[in-house]
């Protein structure tokens, strides 16, 4: 009886070891996935050619696992190869784990650290000197930056309807990304027609990523006021209701201030200011029809004409 627990217990540490040698999950704990990810990483799945965000991604990093944040490749060895996937003709020394494919003909790569699937490697192209292609999907990566990237600012604008306000800031240089929707009330989930409605005390809003670094915020808020009558109040032009008002959802307190110092500035000029200053809270992205409006329709604003104050 004493031998039989003995080889018991060998087995139980045998097959213990044989998991961990493996790969899978042994007390370790892997960064969450979506079904994407997963259907990718673990399933051994491909996305679609041309459609990964680090296709053309030319920027000086570290690529790293996405299951398990292993560094697995350098952007140096990164290369454009017109094949649909990222390609890199090198990993990073003991990251990168080759087996042949479930299809017999391929060499499958994977994370050594966590047998997430990469995608597949090839020789023999001639593509560069080192004659060697590592076609990996995007969505088993992440890419850390050399340098840090500089962080961006939102700030959040209601100046009457958005389709307006979104036209003149998409114009702006040092603007990232425009995005209208609804902020400022009460209501989860709000839609163009509960909006509308007046009910959920929303506002149009639109949301502006700006790179501090190439625009001033002042400039910003400058010409948000030069696109709308921010005299009027709950309306703009033939639009009348709550949802039309003249507000500044600001994101930290530095544009707070300069928020105010421009309105100061505005009531110096003898100008009696509707517009309030509050703090960003739950952003609502818009219906998909209502983005970028102007641009896909190829028309101007009709109630939002730039007038120069300042």
């Amino acid at each position: 009886m004493k031998n039989l627990f003995v080889i018991i217990f060998i087995m139980i540490i045998w097959y213990t070891l044989n998991q961990f040698s493996e790969g899978k999950e042994f007390n370790m704990e892997y960064n969450k996935l979506s079904s994407k990810e997963e259907y990718i990483i673990i399933n051994k799945g491909t996305e679609k050619p041309f459609s990964g965000k680090f296709l053309k991604h030319d920027k000086k990093g570290t690529y790293i696992c996405k299951r398990c944040n292993t560094p697995l490749y350098n952007s140096a060895d990164k290369f454009e190869s017109h094949c649909g996937w990222p390609s890199f003709d090198d990993e990073i020394p003991g990251a990168v784990k080759r087996q042949k494919d479930a299809d017999g003909q391929r060499i499958e790569i994977l994370c050594k650290n966590c047998n997430g699937h990469l995608g597949h490697v090839f020789s023999g192209e001639n593509l560069t000197s080192k004659n060697t292609r590592h076609c990996v999907n995007s969505l088993s990566m992440k890419f850390i930056p050399a340098i840090p990237e500089k962080l961006n600012e939102t700030v959040y604008f209601a100046g009457g309807c958005f389709w307006g306000t979104e036209y003149h800031f998409q114009k702006l240089k040092g603007v990232t990304s425009t995005n209208v929707g609804y902020t400022g009330g009460k209501t989860e989930t709000p839609t163009y027609e509960s909006v509308c409605s007046g009910l959920t005390e929303h506002a149009e809003v639109v949301e502006v990523i700006f790179d501090p670094e190439k625009v001033d915020y002042e400039k910003l808020v400058k010409l948000f006021f030069e696109i709308h009558d921010f005299t009027q109040i709950d309306r703009q032009g033939p639009d009348i209701g709550t949802q039309y008002r003249s507000e500044i959802f600001y994101t930290t307190e530095n544009q707070k201030t300069l928020s105010n110092k421009i309105i100061t500035q505005l009531i110096q000029k003898g100008y009696d200011v509707a517009t309030q200053v509050t703090k960003a809270e739950k952003y609502w992205e818009g219906e998909r029809y209502h983005q970028d409006y102007y641009d896909n329709k190829g028309t101007t604003p009709y109630c939002h004409i730039y007038k120069k104050l300042f």
